[in-house]
């Protein structure tokens, strides 16, 4: 019989961590120690629950069956001592989460406050990168990402949709003048970051494809965002990040009947694992509440997402 439930805890921070000296880190124990407490867990056990090589460490097959049984195990003491000490409602410690740069910064960061305020003992780390991270390798406990997860393995909620559609100054439009179809998209400026290229859209007869072409070269959402506002093309944008400027007319739809895929949206990922933290709960819970079904950067907006037809 297992008697000691912190072996348990440090044997399932190191599948989570990716490692020994990673677990350590986040339990506040030396790498010999964790090592020392994993050898007596497997002594007791009679089997190797790791693989061991210099650059990582790896589940046995049976320290794989071994690990859904702890998260249970673990799940249920931390449920039961949630429970007794009327817990439930709060969230506590600290929660790292990876968010998109320029989405984290309009759509995450500003509403914050509520939550530490109903969460006194919660700590948030926001970290904010376009780049993809490794969630359990790189030890957040969430990541939001903006993608079409529709056949993706990840355990992941869907916060809102995504609608992107082509759009450009008025005053460009007067200079370069509107696209009438989409193969006028050819004779036009077309911003995008190197990721975004070539542009993928549905269209009235079905999927399209269009490179980009243009002046001008970044890896930044956010300088594509600059040049479209000033004026110097045509550019594939989400409504969370120009809806303001859609509203007020500093921008126009260009060929409304040509979007991005409407699979796309805005969703919270997480580690497969088979309780949630009160943490992660909260933090989702709390974003979806604000997004809703129709978020608010789509208020205004709704007649772009109609059904369209056109060349």
């Amino acid at each position: 019989m297992i008697g000691n439930l912190g072996d348990l805890e440090i044997f399932a921070r190191i599948v989570t961590a990716g490692g020994l000296s990673a677990a350590g880190r986040e339990l506040g124990l030396s790498p010999p120690v964790v090592s020392k407490r994993v050898q007596r867990l497997e002594e007791r056990l009679g089997t190797r629950l790791f693989q061991r090589t210099t650059r990582k460490v790896t589940l046995t097959e049976a320290g794989q069956g071994f690990y859904d049984r702890v998260v249970a195990i673990l799940a249920s003491v931390e449920e039961a001592e949630s429970q007794l000490a009327r817990r439930s409602s709060e969230a506590r410690g600290l929660l790292r989460v990876s968010a998109p740069t320029s989405f984290g910064r309009l759509h995450i960061a500003p509403h914050l406050g509520p939550l530490l305020d109903a969460n006194p003992e919660l700590t948030v780390d926001l970290e904010l990168s376009d780049a993809f991270v490794d969630i359990v390798g790189d030890g957040f406990d969430i990541a939001i990402r903006i993608a079409d997860l529709t056949d993706s393995s990840l355990v992941a909620r869907r916060l809102a949709p995504v609608h992107r559609v082509l759009c450009a100054t008025p005053a460009y439009l007067a200079r370069a003048g509107m696209p009438k179809t989409f193969a006028d998209l050819a004779d036009h400026v077309l911003l995008a970051t190197h990721g975004q290229d070539p542009w993928r859209l549905q269209g009235p007869d079905g999927p399209v494809t269009q490179r980009v072409h243009s002046p001008l070269r970044t890896n930044s959402n956010e300088v594509v965002r600059e040049a479209v506002l000033a004026g110097v093309g045509i550019a594939l944008r989400s409504t969370w990040d120009v809806g303001p400027e859609l509203n007020s007319g500093a921008l126009q739809v260009v060929l409304p009947a040509y979007r991005a895929s409407h699979r796309v949206g805005v969703y919270a990922v997480y580690p497969s694992r088979r309780f949630l933290p009160q943490k992660v709960r909260v933090f989702i819970d709390h974003l979806a509440q604000l997004y809703g079904s129709v978020p608010p950067w789509d208020a205004g907006l709704e007649h772009l997402f109609e059904p369209q037809t056109g060349a």
